[in-house]
Order: structure tokens, then C-alpha cells, then sequence
């Protein structure tokens, strides 16, 4: 590839980056589109601006910009949590190092890879991007000692701003665990591997085992339920509720008839909420038969179990609790929010079943996506190109625009398309795994992701290109760090315009959130359908630290070897700075994410783990390039220094690592010993009993305030309260409010009737362990 090439993809990307921040800055104005850039609490604040014309409105700006860069590290803690904080660390780590990077190898190394040959330099629009890598530095040079004293200063500084970067994130972790207010998972073990009993009930085997082995710190416990069916009924009322509670002081007609209207797309009728007439005493009867029922078929092999001190619940967790290490396997039970209840019921023997196929499945969906791969590679060499498919020679020669495009800024496009799809593969996986809770299947996911695009987009690329050329380059193991020694340099170009398109146009789309934009329009424009103000979206660490660990790599290992991509590399890190604090926490904690669940910063191990591959691979693929050239001293100061670094990663992983992996006993006795002397700990053990309800929406809908008039008689003003007892009304007359467009409201208050009973019956465990 040609620098113009390369300018070309450059330009179109700076020009994308324009626009959508242009765009951003207008959009985020509209009042239409609040609920995309601000979520549901700032949605209910600009309902003043609808309607209203405003010309700054539609005059592009900076200030959301200046906004992002004032908001602290503590706001960002307070609005999103801890993982937040790890992430903006991650990226002013990267910009630390690769600003240092930039400086020593665009202004040292660059100039000697340049003129590292005595040949005739043409314009340097026409040159080839591989002049200005390390393959252009002659055999037995004597600068090869300037790429080996700045690859011991890059490494060296990557290692001390990292371990800063540890502690600091240590320490935050520390008072996220000290200074926050009671958390019932600290007092909750989730056990799985439970027994089954012939005689016994899983809640009578579950208080038996641990009122004999903890008796001392054993609280109570509560089974989980087989109830995965009845949660999406109870989401969906819940959702319906939500929808109809705001209504109040209306007057609801008994004698509402069906409601008929025509969709938008088609123009068609429908009768979706066509009101049915109900036999009420039977279903009551029903309910009442099934009330009485036996849960014990239901009952899951797992169970959370109470302790009364953090500590208790803490060596409960880390123990085994029986010679079988397959029974009565306890962990530290995640926050009740973060709960992943589908899993819950999934038996414990399966899941080393299910992790062997996931990871089976995640490795032939790798090597499945070496065929994109490969194509791509073939767009970017183009010599081969033509000689594979001859038709396209005329072209490719008459229209030089066309070569600059296919070789410059189609690939990385192609690929980027395609990456789209790992993702959501790669959750699915993680969810079919079996985790406990979102939060560990979003963690599962992002390695997965991690591990697919550092192998598909770095050494499926490299190894692709010499593939091309050469087939028999994975014949033989040994020679893959020469092979990747030849390869890395020659494929810096493909890289480059990666990090033009998959790194400066994605962080756009992301502040301009593109496909949020496009949903909501079709959502209110297309479909007719109400602002769903209660919707706001999780923040995608998913996919997003993926994305910035593998720049990080790509930035180390073509920092000494293809300098060139290192101011590329530092735009994206700042702009994805402004860009991602601003959606996180901005200026007055103005949210696009909202926060649901936090892992307390156990991304920060991944993204470790990831620059210590990237340091000590970039050594090693230096090792191979001054071993080619023949350097014996530059390859030979080498070897001190990939030592070096996995010395510095196994302190790191000795001194800092374990308190990621579990909570100090010191700390946790001082928190239980604050609460017995503040009186608190009854109030955190009264509150423990409501904490992990399969079944949170206790109570009937309140339907206040809501006149009811027609039919044979008119009525007062009625209330629902959720005694569970109120009689049936006439089933001739449902009630439809006229708003919703013929809900029933008599419908609405049995849906959510009907599951009460199981609620009752979870609860009912718990009373009788209070009263025995």
C-alpha cells in the first residue's frame, strides 16, 4: 500500500468523524431524541422543551465535549460504578504509554527505518508504507541498537505506569468494598450440588446441613423454584403495570367496546385487544386448588443460604464443604440485581459439560472466521488480487481512485462488518455456560471477544498474508516467531487503516449512537409506538475493552517495527477519552448508560493480563526481527528484558491479583464488628429476608382514583389494594381503559393475582423458620 492510499482511508474516516460529531451535537438538542442520548431520568426533565423552537438547537457545538473532560473520576464512580472507573483507566494508561510511544519511535526510530537503505526516495505520496517499517533497515545495521534501548524504555514504563494503575484500582476496590452501605451479598452464599433426599423436602436437606456444620453463624436459607415461565409472566405485568399506574383521576367505561385502528405499515386492522369474556370463579377455583400444591417437584438443587456475619458467609464460601467436590458447592452469591435466574436451575454436574462445548464451539467459530479473514488479506494485496481474478486488471488500472479504495479503506470496512456478528455469538456462548449472574456473563464474553479478535484480527491477518504466498507456514510450529518476525511489519498497512475505520469511525457511530437513533425513529415514527422512557441501556464492556486491548497490542507490537501507526493510534485513545467519559457521566451525572450491575473492577485483571501478552509478544517478535538482520547484541539484551517482564507479572499477580479474586477477612471482621456496636445488624438481617426474591412484585395493581361508570350501575372511586382476597367482578364487564386503547384492566389485576401464590409459598418458608 502507498501513503496516498493510506491518505485516502484517512481522509474518509476524518471526514465520518466530522459528521457524526457534527450531527451529535445537533441531535442531542432535539427533544425527540432525549431518550436516546440521555436515558429516562433527563427524558423526564426536558419534557418542558418539547415542541419548542430553539435555534441553538440546530447550530453544531463543542460544549458536550468540554462537559466530559470536567467530569472527576469520583463522579464517574458515584454515576456508573467501579467498572467505569477501571475503564477510563484503561484508556489513560494507553494514552500515558503511547504518548511517550509516539515521541521516541515517530521522531527516533522513524527517520532511521526511512533511510535505513541507500535507495532513491520518490515523493512521498507515491511511497510504499513499508519504507517507513523495520524490513527497510539493512542487514547488520548499526541502529538496530536505537529499536532495542527504546524498546527496553517502552517496556519499562509500561510496567511502572501499570503496576501504579494496580494499586490505585486495588485501593478504589478496597473502599467500593469498605465504604459502601450493606450489600446482602456479603451475607449470601449460593450453594448448588445440593443432594436430593427420598423423605425430604431441598429446603428441610439445605437447613438440615447447615444447622449441624454452621450452626453458629447459620441465619436461614431460601430454595430457588423452577419458575422460569412464570418470571416472564410476572416481567410482563410488571411492564403493563408500569404503563397504566401513571393514569390517575380517569374515567374508565364499562361499556368500552373492542377498540379497531389501523397499522402504519400495512394499513390492515387490528384486534389485538380484543376483550375476552372470562369464567372468573372458575380460574379463582383454580388458583385456589393449585395453591396447595407441592412445590417440592419444583425445587432446585441450589439454594441461598443466610449467614449473620460477612465473615461467616466469606469461609463458608471458600471452604469445601464435603469430600465430593461436586456437592454442596458454595460461592459468594452476586448482588440481588445481578442475579441471572434462568441459570439458577440448571443442575452443577452439567456445567462442565456446558463450558467443553461453549469452548468447542467458541474455537470452530474462530477458525470458521478465517475465511473472511483470508478474502480480506486478499483485497489488500492487490498484485495477487488480479492475478486470482484477471477481469478485474482493466479496472483496478484505468481507475486509480479504484485501487486506492479497495487497497486503502475496503478491508478494514469488510472485516469490521463481519465483527459485528461475534458479539452476540460470543454472549450466547457465555450464557449457554451456565454463569450465576450478568455480571459474569458479561465478564465470560468480553474474554471470549478478547481472545477472538486478538487471534482474528492480529494473527489470522499476519499469518493470512504469508498464507497467501506460502502455504506451509503453520507446517512446522517452531518457525511461527520467525514467520511472525517476517509478517508483522508487512501487514502494519492492513493495521493502520483498521485503526482508521474500526477505531475512529466506531467511536463516532458510538457518541452519535447510530442504531439507537435509528430504532427510535422507526419505533415512533414507523411502528406508532409509545416512548418507552423506562428502557435505557447498559453500558457494552462486552465489546468495548475488547476493542481498546487490542489497539493496545497492536500499538506495542508496530511501536518499534512500524512507527507510523502510533499517532493514529494516540487520536483514537484521546478521542474515545472525551468520548466515553461523556457517555458514562458527563457534566450533572447526565447519563446514556445506566448501570444495573458492577463486578467491582474485575475487568482491570483481563486488561492487565493483556498488556503483559502484548509486552512480552513484542519482545519476542523483536527477538525474531534482530535475530533476521542479524544483530546478535540487540537480540541478545533481548532475552534479559521478556524475563524481566514475566518476573514483573508474577509480583503483580502475588501482591496485587488475590484482592481481586476474594474480600479480606481483616476488613470484613471490622465491618461486622461496626455494625454490632452501631445496633445495625438486626435491620441488615431483617432486611436479608426480601433481598433474593424469585418473586419481587408482591402486590395486586393499585388501580387509584379511577371512576368507573355505565353498565347497570355506576360505582365509587375504587382501589385495588393487594389484599389478594377482593371478589370477582361481573366477567360481562371488563373495565378498558380508553388511553390504552382497551386494555382490561380486570385482565391486568388476575395476571398478576395468579402468581401471587407462589410468591406466598416462597415466603412461607421463610415464616416458619422466623417462627420455629
Amino acid at each position: 500500500m502507498k501513503i496516498s492510499a493510506l491518505l485516502t482511508s484517512a481522509g474518509i474516516n476524518i471526514g465520518l468523524c466530522v459528521l457524526f460529531l457534527s450531527l451529535y451535537s445537533v441531535l442531542r438538542k432535539q427533544p425527540a431524541n432525549v431518550r436516546v442520548y440521555f436515558g429516562r431520568r433527563i427524558a423526564e426533565e426536558h419534557d418542558r422543551l418539547r415542541g419548542g423552537f430553539i435555534l441553538e438547537r440546530f447550530v453544531p457545538s463543542t460544549g458536550w465535549i468540554v462537559k466530559a473532560l470536567q467530569c472527576t473520576e469520583e463522579e464517574i464512580l458515584a454515576a456508573a460504578g467501579l467498572d467505569a472507573v477501571v475503564f477510563n483507566r484503561i484508556l489513560v494508561f494507553s494514552m500515558r504509554i503511547f504518548s511517550l510511544a509516539a515521541v521516541l519511535c515517530v521522531f527516533g526510530i522513524l527517520p532511521l527505518n526511512y533511510f535505513g537503505q541507500d535507495i532513491h526516495h520518490v515523493r512521498i505520496p507515491s511511497e510504499s508504507l513499508d519504507i517507513f517499517t523495520i524490513g527497510n533497515v539493512e542487514v547488520k545495521s548499526r541502529w538496530l541498537w536505537v529499536h532495542c534501548v527504546t524498546l527496553y524504555i517502552i517496556s519499562g514504563v509500561a510496567c511502572i505506569l501499570l503496576y501504579i494503575e494496580y494499586k490505585h484500582i486495588a485501593r478504589l476496590r478496597l473502599l467500593h468494598l469498605t465504604s459502601a452501605t450493606p450489600k446482602p451479598s456479603h451475607f449470601t452464599v449460593l450453594v448448588r450440588g445440593i443432594p436430593k433426599a427420598d423423605k425430604e423436602s431441598c429446603s428441610d436437606v439445605v437447613d438440615g446441613f447447615f444447622t449441624k456444620y454452621h450452626s453458629s453463624s447459620y441465619l436461614f436459607h431460601q430454595v430457588v423454584y423452577k419458575v422460569g415461565k412464570v418470571q416472564k409472566i410476572m416481567t410482563g405485568a410488571k411492564k403493563a403495570y408500569k404503563k397504566f399506574k401513571h393514569f390517575t383521576d380517569e374515567t374508565v367505561d364499562q361499556g368500552c367496546r373492542t377498540i379497531t385502528y389501523r397499522c402504519c405499515l400495512c394499513g390492515a386492522s387490528s384486534n389485538s385487544f380484543k376483550l375476552l369474556n372470562t369464567e372468573c370463579e372458575q380460574n379463582r377455583g383454580k388458583a385456589d386448588n393449585k395453591s396447595i400444591l407441592d412445590l417440592d417437584d419444583e425445587e432446585c438443587t441450589a439454594a441461598f443460604v443466610f449467614f449473620k456475619t460477612r465473615y461467616a458467609a466469606l469461609v463458608a464460601s471458600e471452604i469445601l464443604q464435603t469430600s465430593n467436590p461436586m456437592k454442596w458447592v458454595a460461592n459468594l452469591a452476586p448482588e440481588p440485581e445481578d442475579v441471572y435466574w434462568s441459570n439458577l436451575w440448571l443442575p452443577y454436574k452439567q456445567l462442565w459439560a456446558r463450558r467443553i462445548a461453549t469452548l468447542l464451539g467458541s474455537i470452530c467459530f474462530m477458525f470458521i472466521f478465517l475465511i473472511p479473514v483470508t478474502f480480506i488479506q486478499g483485497l489488500s494485496q492487490l498484485e495477487q488480487l488480479q492475478q486470482r481474478l484477471p477481469f478485474l486488471r482493466g479496472i483496478l488500472k484505468k481507475k486509480y481512485y479504484m485501487t486506492q479504495l479497495v487497497t486503502g479503506y475496503l478491508p478494514s470496512v469488510i472485516l469490521q462488518i463481519f465483527l459485528y456478528t461475534v458479539a452476540p455469538i460470543m454472549m450466547l456462548f457465555s450464557t449457554l455456560e451456565g454463569p450465576t449472574s450478568h455480571s459474569e456473563r458479561k465478564r465470560s464474553a468480553c474474554c471470549k471477544v478478547l481472545i477472538f479478535t486478538v487471534w482474528n484480527i492480529f494473527f489470522a491477518n499476519v499469518l493470512s498474508g504469508t498464507v497467501i504466498s506460502q502455504l506451509n507456514v503453520l507446517s512446522s510450529p517452531k518457525d511461527i516467531p520467525v514467520e511472525l518476525a517476517k509478517a508483522v511489519p508487512g501487514q502494519a498497512t492492513f493495521f493502520i487503516t483498521y485503526v482508521l475505520t474500526s477505531g475512529w469511525a466506531s467511536l463516532s457511530s458510538e457518541v452519535m449512537q447510530l442504531f439507537g437513533l435509528i430504532w427510535n425513529f422507526i419505533r415512533k415514527y414507523v411502528l406508532r409506538m409509545r416512548e418507552d422512557t423506562e428502557f435505557v441501556p447498559s453500558f457494552p464492556y462486552h465489546t468495548e475493552v475488547p476493542k481498546v486491548l487490542l489497539f493496545g497490542l497492536l500499538g506495542f507490537t508496530l511501536s518499534v517495527l512500524a512507527p507510523l501507526i502510533l499517532p493514529f493510534l494516540l487520536v483514537y485513545f484521546c478521542l474515545g477519552y472525551v468520548v466515553y467519559r461523556n457517555q458514562l457521566c458527563s457534566f450533572q451525572l447526565l447519563n446514556v448508560y445506566r448501570t444495573r450491575y458492577d463486578t467491582g473492577g474485575l475487568y482491570w485483571p483481563i486488561a492487565c493480563n493483556t498488556v503483559i501478552f502484548s509486552l512480552v509478544l513484542t519482545q519476542i517478535i523483536c527477538l525474531g526481527v534482530f535475530g533476521l538482520k542479524e544483530s546478535p547484541v540487540a537480540a541478545g539484551f533481548t532475552i534479559p528484558l521478556i524475563i524481566l517482564t514475566l518476573l514483573f507479572n508474577q509480583y503483580c499477580r502475588n501482591r496485587l491479583l488475590p484482592l481481586f479474586k476474594t474480600f479480606p477477612a481483616q476488613d470484613l471482621i471490622d465491618m461486622d464488628r461496626e455494625d454490632e456496636r452501631s445496633g445495625r445488624i438486626d435491620e441488615i438481617h431483617h432486611g436479608l429476608h426480601s433481598a433474593y426474591c424469585q418473586f419481587p412484585d408482591t402486590v395486586d395493581v393499585p388501580l387509584e382514583k379511577i371512576k368507573i361508570v355505565g353498565g347497570d350501575e355506576e360505582q365509587g372511586s375504587t382501589s385495588g389494594e393487594s389484599s389478594g382476597k377482593e371478589t370477582c367482578e361481573d366477567p360481562k364487564k371488563d373495565l378498558s381503559h380508553p388511553t390504552l386503547k382497551g386494555l382490561p384492566v380486570n385482565h391486568l389485576r388476575h395476571a398478576v393475582r395468579s402468581v401471587t401464590f407462589l410468591i406466598r409459598l416462597q415466603k412461607r418458608g421463610l415464616s416458619e423458620q422466623k417462627n420455629g
